[in-house]
């Protein structure tokens, strides 16, 4: 059985913060149904749509893990941010 990508469970959960939006719930979906290898594999899997979304919400994120300085999170959710470019 393969285990979902660590830096994935980051994303996983800042996801779950946004529970009421249609593209999040997709986004959050593939998380919870698929077993992603990678970021790469992941994102492969995205529709445009859900890649615009993602950005967005990635750069919320990604923000708010500096402000508090959590360098781990900071650097996980980049990691999936920079597979969308």
């Amino acid at each position: 059985m393969r285990t979902i990508d660590k830096t994935l469970l980051y994303l996983r959960e800042s996801l779950s913060n946004y529970a009421e939006n249609e593209l999040n719930q997709s986004i959050y979906h593939k998380l919870m149904k698929n077993r992603y290898d990678s970021e790469v594999a992941f994102v492969e899997d995205l529709n445009d749509k859900e890649m615009q979304y993602l950005e967005k919400i990635l750069q919320r994120e990604i923000n708010y893990a500096e402000n508090v300085q959590d360098d781990l999170r900071t650097e996980q959710l980049r990691e999936v941010y920079e597979q969308i470019f």
